[in-house]
């Protein structure tokens, strides 16, 4: 498994206008840690760390080691505020858990064998995606990286749902907790237009 690394220092100086001249002037972004049994600590990190950091969606849905100041503290993090219409991040909130720390997290969500789904390929349907993450409900420490959808045996006319979702033990989808009538739509393989589908035995002949 990958390790999530940042590096941060801690921030002396507080308030908007000081945030302001971080990133204007010293290229930094400010940032908190909160929560344990610690008193929230300001923070600032390099803004070009976090550019290179956050291309890898793993920083989002992994427990990080944030070093501040020769401590290292395991973090998640919680919130990213961006500039509008600029490659900037203006601030980030990071949160303190162990291992047995129940969070709620966004994870993103895999689609696995879109090419050979048997819905597509021999049926000549189309797949539609209705969500690409969702938030669960777990200890930090069984946080997974993805959840895998593996499309191979859809066949065309098929919907899967967040019940569809294969989850690792004390992993939950925060949706699912909320009722039955909160299984939404995940992925589907749509009839292609016009409405004709090709049987299997066509799509087989078809593809010779």
């Amino acid at each position: 498994m990958a390790n999530y690394v940042l590096n941060a220092e801690v921030r002396e100086t507080k308030g908007t206008g000081a945030s302001r001249r971080l990133r204007r002037e010293a290229g930094k972004t400010p940032g908190i840690v909160y929560g344990g049994d610690k008193a929230p600590t300001q923070v600032t990190l390099e803004l070009r760390e976090l550019n290179k950091a956050f291309e890898d969606e793993g920083f989002f849905s992994h427990i990080v080691k944030l070093n501040v100041g020769g401590t290292t503290e395991n973090v998640l993090i919680k919130d990213v505020q961006r500039h509008a219409f600029k490659p900037v991040v203006l601030h980030v909130d990071f949160q303190r858990v162990s291992n047995t720390t129940v969070i709620k997290q966004h994870i993103p969500l895999h689609f696995i064998n879109e090419e050979t789904c048997k819905g597509v390929k021999l049926q000549g349907g189309k797949i539609t995606h209705t969500i690409n993450d969702v938030v669960v409900i777990c200890e930090a420490g069984k946080l997974p990286e993805f959840i895998e959808v593996d499309l191979a045996d859809v066949e065309v006319g098929t919907t899967l749902h967040l019940s569809d979702l294969k989850l690792a033990e004390g992993v939950q989808i925060l949706e699912l907790t909320h009722g039955a009538d909160h299984d939404s739509a995940v992925v589907s393989v749509d009839v292609p237009k016009g409405g004709a589908v090709a049987s299997e035995g066509e799509a087989e002949e078809a593809a010779e």
